[in-house]
């Protein structure tokens, strides 16, 4: 069960947990569909709206009782002092002594407080900016003098996955160049993502950005090498191929000079922001690339009036605050270890996966801040997909399997409609395929929550046991006015701040990755042996000496 350091707190915690847990257990005998029956005003006093965005968190198996409670809870947890922690320069990432202030990034630039870091964040978007307005304009050449027409961004984790997402999500957005611009992701170390796309490109015309907080991220740094040595075949190999063709975007300065990139294209970050936060930053040099300079304010505005709502709302309609109890509730009380992502707008397709990392490198902890093991669940197993696929897909393990599964419904409100639309004759037929996608998000909530009960009569009339429906899976909806910069700006920052409540709750730190680091080490002691640079296998377990054998072709036989 969950439990807070504060010793002056235990009491009334463990008053608080107890109440939670007889509640659990009433509520373990009820079904969605009893508590639908119970208050026929359940929608307007379980759903949140603020600006742009409306949560619907109806559907989640809790009432008024729990809802106080767990909102009592984040109080002995001193919820409202880490959220001014985290909007100051504290180092509460403490395992790294680090301040986490990815929040500094959607700052407006005349703002008050933390002047010198404002000054430093958009000193560096300005630079970013120019440098987007002569791509924009055709006037960044590569080495031969040939307009630049393709970008391809080379990162991984948040210098990836951030970027990636976005630029797909605003693809509506897309503005308009004075040649063709292109914008590419490529991530995975075995190279052949970037090996696909250098067989359409010309290096002529191809720009890099070599995306790496560290610069020092293997997967990253070969994949460069790699486009480096692509672009010497081709083009002379001197200084002239790494100043045209080469952006870096880094917190080492020295790192990306000793690789070779022009200090007036390297783009600086800082380690108070977290890779999986950057995309805010000049990481997110691709997405201004994609919808332009005013786009990418908008979506760092979107962003801000999320931090302003969480920081100043309410516990009972503070929406990531809210998002953040219910799935300690479901986690911790319902047992409920599993939780999809399902948006109902196929521009989202990366949503799921960048939540994973948002998610599951934040809060995939098991040590609490002052060292000792959790006693509970920490966070649950994020994934998903874009919903009308995910239905022929892994619906029927949701509607008819054995496992509890959690589910977030996202879906915009409105789409094909707006002035930037000039679709004309297929406008209709486009507004018809988005209420197609409305009506089968509504109804796959609909159906995961209530069962049988979302059936006509005629339907149920001997209806056999394989093809019933228990119900009763909980769920959220989020309903975006319409997916634009703005709005998608609010729903990242949105989950960005149910992760930190929820480390909160759990009492660990969201910030650090130290799973992430021995990995690769593990993988530097291999790497020699695959090289042929070093024979001992001595030093490894079996299996790991058979899979070596085989891979280098010793195998005994």
């Amino acid at each position: 069960m969950l439990k807070n350091i504060h010793p002056f707190l235990v009491k009334d915690q463990e008053v608080i947990l107890e109440n939670l847990k007889n509640l659990q257990e009433q509520v373990k005998e009820t079904h969605l569909n009893q508590l639908f029956a119970l208050d026929p005003l359940r929608f307007q006093k379980f759903s949140a709206e603020y600006d742009q965005i409306v949560l619907d968190f109806s559907k989640h198996r809790i009432n008024q009782k729990i809802l106080d409670e767990l909102i009592a809870f984040a109080q002995t947890q001193d919820l409202a002092k880490w959220i001014k922690k985290l909007f100051s320069s504290e180092q509460i990432n403490y395992t790294e002594q680090r301040a986490v202030m990815h929040w500094a990034l959607r700052r407006p630039k005349n703002s008050q407080s933390f002047v010198a870091t404002n000054q430093q964040v958009h000193t560096e978007l300005e630079r970013m900016y120019a440098l987007v307005e002569k791509i924009h304009a055709g006037q960044y050449r590569g080495a031969t003098g040939e307009v630049i027409k393709d970008v391809v961004n080379i990162g991984v984790g948040g210098s990836d996955l951030g970027p990636l997402m976005v630029t797909h999500a605003l693809c509506d957005y897309k503005v308009a160049t004075a040649k063709p611009l292109d914008v590419h992701f490529v991530s995975t170390m075995d190279g052949s993502q970037l090996s696909d796309l250098l067989h359409q490109l010309r290096p002529e015309t191809t720009l890099f950005i070599i995306s790496s907080k560290s610069f020092g991220t293997i997967d990253t740094l070969s994949n460069a090498q790699t486009a480096r040595q692509w672009l010497e075949k081709t083009l002379n190999a001197d200084d002239t191929i790494l100043k045209h063709h080469f952006i870096g975007v880094s917190t080492k300065p020295d790192k990306m000079t000793a690789w070779g990139i022009a200090p007036e294209n390297q783009l600086l970050l800082w380690d108070w922001v977290g890779g999986r936060y950057s995309l805010w930053s000049c990481i997110g040099l691709p997405i201004a690339l994609t919808i332009g300079i005013n786009g990418f304010k908008q979506l760092l505005a979107g962003a801000y009036a999320i931090d302003q709502h969480f920081q100043t709302a309410p516990f009972q309609q503070n929406i990531p605050v809210l998002m953040g109890l219910l799935g300690a509730w479901n986690n911790n009380f319902l047992n409920i270890q599993t939780h999809a992502v399902l948006p109902y707008d196929g521009r989202l397709k990366y949503f799921a996966a960048y939540l994973q990392q948002l998610e599951m490198e934040s809060n995939g902890k098991s040590i609490q801040r002052n060292g000792e093991k959790v006693d509970t669940s920490t966070c649950p197993i994020v994934w998903g997909e874009v919903g009308p696929n995910a239905q022929h897909a892994f619906y029927q393990l949701l509607h008819q399997g054995t496992h509890s599964v959690s589910c977030d419904f996202i879906a915009p409100v409105k789409r094909y409609n707006s002035n930037q639309f000039t679709y004309a004759k297929n406008a209709d037929a486009l507004v018809e395929q988005h209420h197609l996608a409305l009506s089968n998000c509504l109804a796959q909530s609909r159906l995961l929550a209530f069962g049988n009960q979302a059936l006509s009569a005629d339907e149920l009339k001997d209806l056999p046991s394989y093809k019933q429906y228990e119900g009763n899976q909980p769920s959220s909806t989020i309903l975006l006015k319409e997916l634009n910069p703005y709005s998608l700006g609010m729903l990242i920052a949105l989950y960005e701040h149910k992760v930190f409540v929820q480390s909160v709750l759990w009492n660990i730190n969201p910030f650090d990755q130290w799973g992430v680091e021995k990995g690769k080490e593990i993988a530097n002691q291999l790497l020699p042996i695959l090289n042929g640079e070093q024979g001992d296998l001595s030093g490894f377990d079996t299996s790991t000496q058979g899979l070596l054998k085989i891979l280098l072709g010793k195998t005994d036989g």
